[in-house]
Order: C-alpha cells, then sequence, then structure tokens
C-alpha cells in the first residue's frame, strides 16, 4: 500500500500534498502511537492541530 501513496506523489501535482505524522499518548498504557495521512498542503495545520472530523 506504502507503494501505491509513493507512485502517487510523485506524479506531477503531488508537490501539493504532504505526508503528516502525528503522535498521541495512551492514557490507559502510556505508550505512543503515531498516525500517517497524506493531506493537501493548505490544511497541514489544521490535521496537526487535531483529528478531522467526518472520518
Amino acid at each position: 500500500m506504502a507503494k501505491k501513496v509513493v507512485a502517487t506523489l510523485k506524479t506531477g501535482n503531488g508537490k501539493e500534498y504532504s505526508k503528516v505524522i502525528t503522535m498521541t499518548k495512551s492514557p490507559k498504557s502510556g505508550a505512543y502511537s503515531f498516525k500517517e495521512i497524506i493531506v493537501h498542503n493548505e490544511h497541514v495545520k489544521d490535521a496537526i492541530a487535531g483529528p478531522q472530523s467526518g472520518k
């Protein structure tokens, strides 16, 4: 699946998107988990600020 994302980003319009990796700490175990999403450059700050509604 990662190959598909990489191949998509190599197209001409791939420079308009960024990969955002966020880290959250579990309240139960204290372990950290990472979430990776591909977002348009205009929405990077929204993706970092909090979880996306509607997904």
